[in-house]
């Protein structure tokens, strides 16, 4: 029975040995050539041993795929020039001869060159070699950094593999030819192998890159399997990639990242978030997080939202979250990045609500105070715009008109509070598993990566929100709606908060089924959302996009193509289904709108004015009709005093007149009575009686009389 055990434990042990043998001998075979097999193993296929074809080297002319020097920022110019007018060979590698051939701004500029690290460091002041297992040389210029690897490191690392491989080399190869493949084979995809010479202004292609980039195709340059046993980062660099760019995985690759996805647990917490933040900060959120559920790793990275999205979907409940993202997208970019604490902030502020639901007065309210920077502003704003009905599920709870300024006060100082609270599930283990606690059939690693600097830096934005919410005023005073980028990258906290609160407004305005379209209300209201062009293009080179005006609001075709990739966020399907249905939509997209943008280019400038404008205009205005007012009041105003002046003259004139016939009269009845009788016998009246003639005079006498007394004399009327 003994020996029966013993025989059986050797056997086991055996296998287990072999098998170990195995997997060792697999992983030497692809990567470094060097171990001998056992002679009972069969040998592992080595892919690195396949004779070279250099047939599919190719060599083309920057200038005939649009590439222009002027493209290149002005530190890395002046990183190539330096080494170039040293004697070394320098080349743009990487990401962003990719991105310069897709008319895009890189994300970065990474130089290759012939000179060693050290020579590199000598050559400028400020540069030190960083890295390990990669080093690579940080030059720092005119306030960016250029990254500057060595070929020689590469080839230092693979001298045992480079001398399997060169009795495999033709004897006509270039020497140049020959160090640039060699460098581009320890690359992870194809689209990130070519090189780019600015001085011979050529681009070189020695793994189908250029071919695979043309039909949108991400595949790694080595099998995929073992491109990502090597690094597994690179599962979360190809999705990034896919994300911003559309593109689609070759089978080969897409299986090898669900076979390998759990690997990435093993990776560093600094490479984890920094692969997170360039998936999240660099305009395309959206994809991303729709990726990352389709190969089952966002239940890695961010178990709770994952949870959320898959609850989401199995309800058919709009997804705030994604709304969150979709409008983060809208106002980032690859030359524009904000700071990690902006998604950071999204997140606790997503999390507070899915465990707290508020009522849609108080969220509208937060987020307006976050916006506008002050407390009666930012009340205002929410009652003016809380009429609009928001039914996201399960984040509002519902909507009070009722409520007073005291308890709305309290209500939103109890969630900011909530909003701190939640920073602890994305930095602490036991906090994760109490808030996943709710979705007990979602599985949870305990994985936490975001470091508790940055989410103590993130909760401080809410402080003066907690303990005095009415006295709440934004440290900068804001004199424009514009973002200011330079502070957002920085991670600036007021300017972060007017962008976090933005991004929530806008959210908010659309609710689950609208456009995230602009909210305004005046100057400090405005909220200027990123054209369709900018967010499908990340900001393409050739077009300068203005930023006050989107093309959408001038022609409802565009509007609509807008509300049609809005909805398909808002449908509750597969996310892998969405990023496809998205994908498709941006393709007929992008052409529309590029045409739209330039025909409205002109237009827009010409009809684009600003508030200040318009205000002046309008004061100008109101000022020309109160002087038209004033003169018409002073012609008035002289018309009818020159009339008051004639009826003056004329009653003058009147009472004169009058004088006159007084004295006449007057000086009739003074008359003698032989002279009486003449004017009677003058007139026919000498039939009358002297007795008539009496008392006629009398009469008139007494008219006389009166008429003195009651009139000034004509004398006095000339004083």
């Amino acid at each position: 029975m003994a020996i029966l055990l013993r025989t059986k434990n050797f056997l086991s042990s055996r296998l287990n040995s072999l098998t170990r043998f195995q997997r060792c001998n697999h992983t030497l075979g692809e990567r470094s050539l060097q171990a001998e097999l056992y002679s009972e193993m069969p040998p592992a296929p080595n892919h690195a041993l396949h004779p070279i074809d250099t047939s599919k080297w190719n060599k083309i002319k920057a200038s005939k795929v649009g590439i222009t020097n002027s493209m290149i920022s002005v530190p890395s110019w002046i990183v190539l020039n330096t080494l170039h007018r040293g004697g070394f060979e320098a080349y743009l590698v990487g990401g962003c001869v990719r991105d310069l051939l897709l008319k895009r701004i890189p994300k970065d500029f990474d130089v290759i060159t012939t000179a060693s690290l050290k020579q590199i460091k000598k050559k400028f002041h400020r540069a030190e070699i960083i890295g390990r297992r990669f080093p690579i040389c940080m030059v720092h210029i005119k306030g960016s950094i250029i990254e500057v690897s060595s070929f020689e490191t590469v080839a230092k690392r693979d001298e045992d593999k480079e001398k399997t491989l060169s009795s495999l080399i033709p004897n006509e190869c270039d020497e140049k030819d020959l160090i640039r493949w060699r460098n581009s084979r320890n690359r992870d995809f194809t689209v990130n192998s070519l090189f780019f010479d600015p001085f011979t202004f050529n681009i070189y292609d020695y793994n189908n890159g250029m071919s695979d980039l043309k039909s949108l195709k991400l595949q790694t340059i080595i099998p995929a399997h073992v491109s990502f046993q090597e690094d597994c980062a690179r599962i979360l660099r190809g999705l990034r990639i896919a994300a911003r760019l559309g593109l689609s995985f070759s089978r080969d690759t897409e299986n090898a990242m669900r076979d390998l996805s759990a690997s990435i647990e093993g990776l560093d917490k600094f490479r984890l978030i920094l692969e997170l933040n360039y998936m999240l900060s660099y305009g395309a959120a959206e994809s991303s997080i729709c990726l990352l559920q389709r190969f089952s790793l966002l239940n890695i990275l961010l178990p709770i939202q994952a949870a959320y999205i898959n609850q989401q979907r199995s309800a058919k409940n709009s997804m705030m979250l994604m709304k969150l993202f979709f409008n983060l997208d809208k106002l980032v970019s690859c030359d524009h990045p904000a700071d990690i604490s902006l998604w950071v902030g999204l997140l606790m502020f997503h999390l507070a609500l899915v465990n707290n639901p508020q009522d849609a007065l108080v969220v509208w309210t937060f987020a307006s105070v976050l916006y506008h920077g002050k407390w009666k502003e930012g009340v205002e704003f929410a009652r003016e715009h809380t009429k609009v009905e928001v039914k996201f599920v399960p984040e509002i709870s519902g909507f009070s008109e009722t409520k007073s300024d005291e308890d709305l006060a309290k209500d939103v100082a109890q969630f900011a509070s909530l909003v701190q609270d939640s920073a602890w599930a994305l930095t602490e283990t036991h906090s994760l598993f109490e808030s996943m606690s709710r979705y007990s059939f979602s599985p949870c690693s305990g994985l936490v990566f975001v470091p508790k600097k940055t989410a103590k830096h993130t909760a401080k934005f809410f402080d003066l929100m907690v303990e005095d919410i009415k006295s709440f005023i934004n440290g900068r005073c804001r004199d424009s709606p514009e973002i200011n980028y330079h502070l957002l990258g920085k991670g600036e906290p007021c300017e972060t908060k007017f962008v976090l609160g933005k991004i929530i407004l806008e959210t908010m305005k659309a609710g689950p089924l609208g456009d995230a379209t602009e909210i305004g209300n005046g100057q400090k209201d405005v909220l200027q959302a990123k054209t369709i062009e900018e967010i499908l293009a990340n900001n393409r080179l050739p077009l300068k996009k203005d930023k006050k005006r989107d093309p959408s609001l001038l022609n409802p075709e565009a509007k609509q193509g807008m509300q049609k990739k809005q909805k398909l966020v808002d449908r509750n399907q597969n996310p892998s289904e969405l990023y496809t249905a998205i994908r498709k939509q941006e393709v007929v997209a992008k052409e529309e709108f590029q045409d739209l943008a330039k025909k409205h280019q002109k237009l827009v400038k010409t009809c684009k004015l600003s508030e200040r404008e318009i205000n002046s205009m309008q004061g100008n205005i109101l000022e020309k009709e109160k002087s038209l007012l004033l003169n018409h009041e002073r012609t008035v105003v002289k018309e009818e005093s020159h009339k008051n002046d004639k009826k003056k003259e004329a009653l003058k004139h009147m009472k004169v007149v009058e004088k006159l016939k007084q004295q006449s009269v007057v000086s009739k009845c003074n008359l003698s009575q032989d002279e009486m009788v003449k004017w009677e016998k003058q007139f026919g009246k000498e039939g009358c009686s002297r007795e008539e003639v009496k008392e006629k005079t009398e009469k008139h006498n007494a008219i006389a009389v009166k008429g003195r007394s009651g009139r000034n004399l004509l004398s006095n009327l000339f004083k």
